[in-house]
This record gives C-alpha cells, sequence and structure tokens, in this order.
C-alpha cells in the first residue's frame, strides 16, 4: 500500500535529508492551509503545528512512498518530530510532520513570517 506524506523541512528536495526519501515518488509542491506555525528548531530543521487564530500558509511538497519507506522516513527525523493530519490549501488533508507547539513556543524562535524554510535560511548570515 501506497501513503502520501507533507514535508517542509529538511526533507525536501535538495536539503540536508532529503536522502531519506529514495524510493518515495515526488507529487508536487504545495501549501498548507492558513492555520499552522512556523518555528526554527535550532536553525537545524523547521516546527510546524496547527492554530486556530494568527496561522499562515507553509510552502512543503507532498510525497507518495510504501508504508515501510515512511517508517524509515519518520526513524530517521530529529528528536519530537512527529506524524500527523496537516490541511493543504486545496482543502485535502494529508499525513505530514509536526512539531509539538508547547516545546516550539517556549524554546524556538517563531518563523512564521517566512511560511518556508527555504526562504527562512535564505535570510540567515551566509543563507
Amino acid at each position: 500500500m501506497t501513503v502520501e506524506l507533507f514535508v517542509n523541512g529538511t526533507l525536501m528536495r535538495g536539503l540536508a535529508l532529503h536522502h531519506n526519501l529514495d524510493g518515495a515518488e515526488f507529487v508536487e509542491a504545495v501549501r498548507t492551509a492558513p492555520v499552522y506555525r512556523l518555528y526554527s528548531i535550532d536553525d537545524i530543521h523547521p516546527g510546524m503545528f496547527e492554530v486556530e487564530t494568527g496561522g499562515v500558509s507553509v510552502t512543503g511538497e507532498l510525497y507518495r512512498m510504501s508504508e515501510t519507506l515512511r517508517a524509515h522516513v519518520e526513524a530517521g527525523e530529529p528528536p519530537h518530530l512527529y506524524r500527523g493530519p496537516v490541511r493543504l490549501a486545496d482543502g485535502r488533508t494529508v499525513d505530514g510532520i509536526l512539531f509539538p507547539r508547547e516545546i516550539a513556543q517556549d524554546r524556538h524562535k517563531d518563523i512564521s513570517e517566512f511560511g518556508d524554510w527555504r526562504a527562512y535560511v535564505a535570510s540567515l548570515p551566509g543563507g
């Protein structure tokens, strides 16, 4: 059985952990519904979570893969990231990689104004 997975950070094409998606099929570039906040987790990877108000649309990519590959991808993710439902701008809900709100808000930088991990990284000195 195949599954779809939304990614919005270092798993995207050309970024550090994209190799973890070897064997997955790139489906399309997508955006979330404007119901998320995006945080930089120590400038290593993003952390995204859903909010009731004040959300933004986040840029990402959708991949199709086997359940076995998805388990491999999840096992290679940094601490605290987990799979959960992500609402896309076109109304679909797919599995995605999320981060606990309580950890992000208490310890990390809100980068929601960028709505895009690549845009945030490009804004950093030397980015």
